[in-house]
Formats: C-alpha cells, sequence, structure tokens
C-alpha cells in the first residue's frame, strides 16, 4: 500500500511541476518539459508495478511456505507408530506343552461411565452408595486409573481395550463421528481375543465402540457420543437393554457405556444439581447387574468392571492432562474376588486431590481382563497385569502370569530394537551397562531363578522397565522434521518481515516497537508449556499495557483520559469474569462465586444486554418507508434469543432461574429448546438477506451510507454470539460492546494503532469466556442449538463458531 502512495506522490509532484512552467511566461520551456514528465511518469509505473509485483511475490511466497510449514510439522507431530498386526496366540508366550494360567471368570459386563472421576465413585460426597458398600463387604477391588493425556474418549477406548498409548492424532479422529480410519479392526484387542474363541459380545452405548470395532458385537444398539443437550435419553437408551440381557444365557460379554454423566459436565460442570442424582442413576445400574450376578446361574462366572474413560476438570470440560482430567475410576467387582480379602474403607480419602486407593496405568486393564479370562495378551499392550488378583492362582501360575506379562512386552522391545533379540540369545548378563543389556540381564536372572518369590520379582521389574522404554518410545517425535519445520516458518517471517522493511509501515517509531515487542514477547512466551497453558495471563496484561498508552495518548492531547480508564476498569471486570488456563481453573471468579449465587442480578445483566441488542439494532435498522420494518427486525431476534435462553436455563441450570421467572420459562416449555433455536437463526438468516439483497442493494428506496451497510451485521453478530454463549457470558458481551464504542471515540488514527488494539482484543476476547488452549475449554453446551441429531458438518461449525465469531466481532474497533 505504501508503494502505491508514494507513486501518487510522485506524479502529484510531477504534475504540479508542469503546471507551473506552463503557466509561466516561458511557455517552451514548459513545452520542453512535459514529455519529460510524461516519460518520467511512464518510468514511475513501471518501477511502481515491479515493486508492487516483487511485494505481492514475496507475500505469496510467505504464505505458501506458512502451510508447508505447518504441513510438516503436523506430519513429525503425528508420526505413524507401527504395530505388530495379527492376533496373539497362547502359543506365542508358551513353550512347548506349557499351558497358560487357567481362566478366574467366563463372562465380562463391561459398564463405562463416561468421564467417571475417581471421586464420583469414591469420595464422601459421592452418589455410588451401593458401590461403596460392596467395596467395603470386600467383594469389589477400586482403583483409580490414570488415563494419559489426551483424555478424550476414543483414544481412551484404545488404551483400555489394547494395552497401547495413543497418540494426540486419535483426539482429532475423536471428534470426527463419521471417520473409519481410526478402527481397531487390524489390531490386537481383547474384545477381538474374546470373539476369536468363539464367544459372543453385545453392546449398548456410544456408538465408538461400533466404529472402533466393525463386526465384533451380536446385538447392538449405538448412540451418538457428541449431542451434549441429552442427559436422559442417551442413556435411557442403555438401560432398557440391560434388564432383558441379563436374563439372556447366550452372550459371553456386554458392554455398556454411558454418556449422560459426560454430557452433564460439559453442559453445567462437575458440581451441577445433576450430578449427583446422575450418578445414583448408575449406581443403580451397579446394584441391577451384579444382583443378577450372584442370583443367575448363568452369571455366576461374571466379572463385572466398572470404569472411567476419563475424567473431567473443574469446568466440566476434558481432553487436557490436569489431575481431575487423568484420573478415572476403575472397580472390579464379583463375589469371587471375596477370596483376595481385601479390606478397604468406603467412602476413602485420597491421597492427593483425586487419587484413590491403588493408582494403576489404564493400559494396565487389557493385560489383567485376558487373563483373568484366560485369553492371551493382546500383541501391542504396553500394559502390566494387576499384581492384586494374583493370589486368586496358585504360585506356579502366578510366575507363569508374570512371565508371560514379560514375553509379551519383550517381543515388543524385539520389534523396536533389533539388539534385544540378540542380547536375549546370550543367555548371560554381559556386564555391560546399557539400557538394553541391563533389561536383557534381569530376564536371564528371572529364568535362572529357582525360587518363585524372586522369579515374580524379577519378573516384574523386568515388565515394569520395558514398559518405560516402550512408552517413552510411543511418545518419541520426529525432532528433525520439526527442526526443517521451523527453519521453512523462519524463512516465511523473513519474507513477511522484507515487506515491512522495503515498503514500510507508517506510524510512529514507538507503535512499531510496540509492535515489535509484542510479537518477539509473545513467540519467547510459547516456548514454554507453562506459558501456553496460562496464554491468558499473557494477553490480560498486554491488554492492561495498551489501554494505559492509550490514556497516555488521550491525556497528551489535551483530553481527561476518562475514556480509557473505563475501558481500563471493563478490562479489569473482564479478567474476573471467568477463570480459565490450568492453575486457576476454578478458582474464585464473578461467574462462580457472585453471578450464579445471585439469580436476580444476573437476569437483570442479561435483561439489560438484551435491551442494549435491541436498541443497537433498531438504531441500524431503520427505514424511511416504512416504520414498522426496522422495530419488528431489532426486536424478534433478541427477545426468541432471550427467551430460548431461559428455555435453556429451565431445562440445564434451575437454579440460575429466579422464581418469578419459572412460571415463564415453564409456559415455553412446550416448544422444543431446538424449535426455538432453530427460530433464532432463521431469523437472524432472514433479516441478513433482507440486509444484503434488499436494503444494501437499494431496492428499499433508502440510501446507506458503507459504514451503516455494514452496522447491522455486526449487531446481528453480537446477537448470535449471546445464543451460542452460555449465560453467564451474555453480560461480558455487553462489556464489549462498551469497550469497542469507547475504543471508536478514541479515533486510532494509524494502521499501527489499530492493529496493535485488534489483536489484543480478540484474545481477551477469547479466553475471557473462560476458553483456553487446552482442548478441554472447548464449551460443546451450545454445539447443538437447534440441532435434533448428530450432524458432523452443522456440530463442527457451531463449535467453530462457539469459539471464533468473538474475535473477529472484536475486530471492529473503528468506524
Amino acid at each position: 500500500m505504501s508503494v502505491v502512495l508514494k507513486a501518487k506522490a510522485k506524479r502529484k509532484n510531477i504534475f504540479k511541476l508542469s503546471a507551473t512552467f506552463l503557466g509561466s511566461q516561458n511557455s517552451k520551456v514548459a513545452e520542453s518539459l512535459f514529455p519529460v514528465s510524461k516519460t518520467i511518469l511512464r518510468s514511475c509505473n513501471q518501477l511502481t508495478m515491479v515493486q508492487l509485483s516483487l511485494r505481492w511475490l514475496r507475500l505469496a511466497a510467505g504464505n505458501l511456505l506458512l502451510v508447508l510449514s505447518v504441513l510438516v510439522f503436523a506430519k513429525a507431530f503425528f508420526p505413524y507408530k507401527p504395530f505388530l498386526q495379527g492376533l496373539a496366540q497362547h502359543a506365542d508366550y508358551h513353550d512347548g506343552g506349557d499351558t497358560p494360567a487357567p481362566a478366574q471368570f467366563e463372562k465380562i459386563v463391561f459398564m463405562l461411565v463416561d468421564a467417571l472421576r475417581s471421586d464420583f465413585v469414591f469420595g464422601e460426597h459421592s452418589g455410588f452408595e451401593y458401590t461403596q458398600s460392596l467395596i467395603r463387604s470386600g467383594v469389589a477391588i477400586p482403583f483409580t486409573a490414570h488415563a494419559t493425556s489426551p483424555t478424550i474418549t476414543m483414544p481412551k477406548i484404545k488404551a483400555l481395550t489394547t494395552g497401547s498409548i495413543p497418540g494426540f492424532l486419535d483426539l482429532i479422529l475423536n471428534f470426527a463421528e463419521s471417520d473409519t480410519t481410526s478402527t481397531l479392526a487390524t489390531q490386537d484387542n481383547w474384545l477381538a481375543q474374546i470373539k476369536q474363541s468363539g464367544k459372543k459380545l453385545i453392546m449398548f452405548g456410544d456408538d465408538t465402540w461400533l466404529k472402533l470395532f466393525p463386526g465384533i458385537f451380536e446385538r447392538t444398539d449405538g448412540t451418538v457420543s457428541f449431542f451434549v443437550s441429552d442427559f436422559t435419553e442417551v442413556d435411557n437408551n442403555v438401560t432398557r437393554h440391560v434388564a432383558p440381557e441379563l436374563q439372556q444365557p447366550d452372550w459371553d460379554t456386554m458392554i455398556l457405556h454411558y454418556l449422560g454423566l459426560d454430557h452433564i459436565g460439559h453442559k453445567t460442570g462437575p458440581r451441577s444439581q445433576h450430578m449427583i442424582p446422575k450418578q445414583h442413576e448408575m449406581d443403580g445400574i451397579v446394584k441391577q447387574v451384579y444382583q443378577a450376578i450372584e442370583t443367575e446361574a448363568h452369571l455366576k462366572d461374571t466379572l463385572f468392571v466398572l470404569v472411567g474413560d476419563h475424567g473431567m476438570n473443574d469446568g466440566g470440560g476434558h481432553g487436557g492432562s490436569s489431575s481431575g482430567e487423568t484420573s478415572a475410576a476403575l472397580v472390579f467387582m464379583s463375589p469371587k474376588l471375596k477370596a483376595l480379602e481385601p479390606t478397604f474403607a468406603a467412602p476413602a480419602v485420597p491421597k492427593d486431590e483425586f487419587t484413590y486407593y491403588r493408582r494403576i496405568e489404564q493400559s494396565d486393564v487389557a493385560p489383567t481382563l485376558t487373563t483373568l479370562l484366560g485369553l492371551p495378551i493382546p500383541k501391542n499392550n504396553l500394559g502390566l497385569f494387576i499384581q492384586d488378583f494374583l493370589p486368586l492362582w496358585d504360585v506356579k501360575d502366578q510366575v507363569k502370569i508374570l512371565n508371560t506379562n514379560g514375553r509379551e512386552l519383550s517381543r515388543l522391545i524385539s520389534a523396536s530394537y533389533s539388539d534385544f533379540d540378540r542380547l536375549l540369545g546370550e543367555g548371560k548378563c554381559n556386564g555391560k551397562t546399557g539400557q538394553l543389556d541391563k533389561l536383557a540381564c534381569i530376564w536371564h536372572s528371572a529364568v535362572l531363578s529357582s525360587l518363585p518369590s524372586e522369579q515374580m520379582r524379577l519378573f516384574s521389574t523386568f515388565s515394569t522397565e520395558c514398559q518405560d522404554i516402550l512408552t517413552s518410545a510411543a511418545t518419541n517425535y520426529d525432532t528433525d522434521s520439526m527442526l526443517i519445520a521451523i527453519i521453512i516458518g523462519t524463512i516465511s517471517l523473513v519474507l513477511f518481515a522484507t515487506v515491512w522493511v522495503v515498503d514500510g509501515i507508517p506510524g510512529s517509531a514507538l507503535y512499531k516497537l510496540l509492535f515489535w515487542a509484542l510479537s518477539l514477547s509473545y513467540s519467547g512466551m510459547m516456548i514454554a508449556s507453562s506459558y501456553v497453558e496460562e496464554e491468558q495471563q499473557y494477553w490480560y496484561w498486554a491488554a492492561s499495557g495498551w489501554g494505559i498508552i492509550l490514556l497516555i495518548r488521550e491525556l497528551q492531547r489535551g483530553e481527561t483520559g476518562s475514556k480509557s480508564m473505563i475501558l481500563l476498569v471493563l478490562l479489569r471486570l473482564t479478567r474476573r469474569w471467568n477463570q480459565t488456563g490450568q492453575k486457576h481453573a476454578g478458582a474464585p471468579d464473578i461467574t462462580n462465586t457472585f453471578l450464579t449465587n445471585n439469580p436476580t442480578i444476573l437476569w437483570a445483566l442479561v435483561f439489560f444486554s438484551y435491551t442494549d441488542m435491541f436498541f443497537r439494532l433498531k438504531r441500524n435498522l431503520d427505514t424511511k418507508h416504512s416504520v414498522l420494518v426496522g422495530p419488528v427486525m431489532s426486536i424478534s431476534p433478541v427477545v426468541v434469543s432471550m427467551l430460548f435462553k431461559l428455555s435453556m436455563a429451565a431445562l440445564d441450570t434451575r437454579e440460575l432461574i429466579p422464581s418469578y421467572l419459572m412460571d415463564l420459562a415453564d409456559g415455553f416449555a412446550a416448544i422444543s429448546v431446538v424449535t426455538q433455536a432453530q427460530l433464532v437463526f432463521s431469523i437472524i438468516l432472514l433479516i441478513g438477506t433482507y440486509l444484503v439483497f434488499v436494503r444494501n442493494s437499494g431496492m428499499s428506496g433508502v440510501k446507506v451510507s458503507p459504514l451503516k451497510k455494514l452496522q447491522p451485521f455486526h449487531d446481528l453478530l453480537t446477537v448470535f454470539i449471546a445464543t451460542q454463549s452460555r449465560l453467564t457470558n451474555i453480560p461480558l458481551i455487553w462489556f464489549f460492546n462498551v469497550m469497542l464504542l469507547l475504543l471508536d471515540d478514541m479515533k486510532l488514527d494509524s494502521l499501527l494503532q489499530i492493529t496493535l488494539t485488534v489483536i489484543t482484543m480478540q484474545h481477551v476476547s477469547f479466553f475471557a469466556l473462560g476458553n483456553s488452549n487446552a482442548i478441554s475449554s472447548v464449551d460443546l453446551s451450545n454445539a447443538y442449538n437447534g440441532v435434533s441429531g448428530f450432524n458432523v458438518g452443522v456440530v463442527g461449525i457451531l463449535t467453530f463458531l462457539s469459539l471464533k465469531p468473538i474475535g473477529l466481532w472484536a475486530s471492529r474497533t473503528q468506524e
């Protein structure tokens, strides 16, 4: 842009020079100079075109290299991890006529409650009273199962069934409900082992199991896991099968996957009024299943497992690595377990925030279940047999079980490190200190030992060491490719910087210095993971600093500085509205400690915010040819949106509705919230269509300025954002509107001032609404507004629009 401006200035000066000479008495001299000026103009035009071509070439190359950098980095960050093909056989782990340890159970009921955090079952305020009674009576063995990040359903099901450690690529596939590339049809797992042994499996619940294990189940009834607005039907659809199936003797494995508790967490958090009733409901299913095991003859050799795939954080989300997200409940139940003579207190006191009883890895479930069922351990398992169950066998079989676990892990070590087979073949300790040498020495010592207790100790040590090595290898990333990606990205940055240096950017040296300081400090901060987790603190600090600079700018202009001071106060309130990040998530904030305890004040703020939206729309939608069109178009989306939020609160968070609004909320219960949301979106779409094709095109007969054409779209976007936001965040949107008005009044007069303002406001607004860099902060509670069933395209768009439009909306900082 600066190149063009400079060229225009040159042409203007040349024309002035020519006109001066032509107007002088010396017309001959002027006439002789005019062709020269035309030649200079042509040269300037040619120079300008060359400069513009080079500028656009640099920008295009920079953008292409930026995309290439991201792709190369993604390939390195999501590496393909090879795995052993086929299903394991007992012969893989036993020599000659050696036989595996006998099965302890013939059937299994595997009940997975989504997001079942450890304290939900084991804590003092748990709703699982019957389950706790089983723990106290000694027929249930409890654990806290550690779920590695990413704490998302699909990767955790893979960990529970294969014993492997899924990567972050599985996190992405988890959101693609129609994805088939993540199937476990070619990977060994305990379901496939059960199927191979000629037994029958049935499944009811989350249809993720159907995608992961195609063709495994005899009978199924799947439900969509991402429809988070549903707390009840999604579980009733599972429960209605439980009683009839418990009477049927024709199955050997029953999978139950309940989603309602996870949906409550996403929608209203772990302290919701819906949480304890849902826990009581799940505890009732435990009671129903366990009593059937006690009374039904065909279920007497049945193992009942209650497990969570992951936990949740204080906001109800998951996907990250906080203690709440990685601590899931795990309980093994059977009358046979009484023989182990366990002594556990229930409810229990945690060792730390969420660690109850013994802590194990989720991957340990796979080898434990297959051994209890008398099946081969899955080939790609990284888990360890849970030794609490060893006393179910005699000493000889106990050694055999730990030996088998070690053999399975050693096969993976051999597949990853070719030298390991040679070290094992030497049959003795070679005295070397390498990691693999030590591992081989432990194995030789265990094999040569004649004491069962010593063998068990050494086999256990060997398996633990193997697990550590393989776990580290499973999370190794292609650092060389990552480095190449960084270099490509740096070249892209240099190309962009040359545009700045060569063409120049208008603005004072101070604002250029601030821009570079913001960019470089932000880049440096991203190196440390703790800064990434708490990025909101950086932007809150940057916004406050920028507000102070704007205050100084106002004072230097002889103004009172009131606009900047109000902006700073609003930024402070915005910062305290929602606590986010990792360290302070769940800490006291305005939403949780004030608004939720004062619903009258909350709804007063909500009503005021919607009233402000109405007047903004009315001012910008007024038409001269009709006194009704403007007010009707202004009030309809606002009223319908506010009633929709009232109806949603009546369904999800009735405690946030004052008594005087309860009758109104119940009066609209006859209209489904899906229909209400669709009505809001339809009205916004119709008004937008009118603006594009009628008013702004001139068909209405009303002349509208370019700024006036854009303003109503911003106001409609405000209503849409309110509809897609949590109820407690709607007043915050009004704060943002006030801040934008203040920034408009400041008349930012340079591109750099506007750029710095837009960058800081976009990030502040994103984090202030409760978002963070953790996948667990993605708010799915409004991703299903207006959707009656799961649709990956619609839900994906609504999820994106629930996160991103506030940044686009905040970009309007200058009229």
